[in-house]
């Protein structure tokens, strides 16, 4: 199987007392939960994988998903965004400019 879209979430977890925090402490496990169950009610198994990852840089931005191919770069992602990230980008290939970093 080769997805259309493959999306890295940072999963990256570090101490609280950390200066540059971290996405897991931002709430990426929940934007992970929340993308992956969005493949799953839109049954898009074959065109759209979800991966954790560690850190991918913007901390302090976080929690951050990378879209592949298309190399476009969301932060402050919440699961609220989820289904707006589906319908605009990675069906209309538009990308959600108010969450984008890069």
């Amino acid at each position: 199987m080769k997805p259309k879209h493959h999306l890295f979430v940072c999963m990256n977890q570090r101490p609280a007392t950390h200066p540059r925090g971290s996405c897991g402490s931002l709430g990426a496990g929940a934007v992970f939960e929340a993308l992956g169950a969005e493949v799953e009610k839109r049954e898009m198994f074959e065109s759209v994988m979800v991966t954790g990852t560690f850190c991918m840089g913007p901390c302090d931005r976080g929690p951050t998903v990378v879209v592949y191919p298309d190399g476009v770069w969301y932060g402050g992602v919440k699961p609220k965004d989820v289904a707006e990230i589906f319908d605009a980008h990675l069906i209309k290939g538009e990308p959600v400019q108010r969450l984008r970093i890069m």
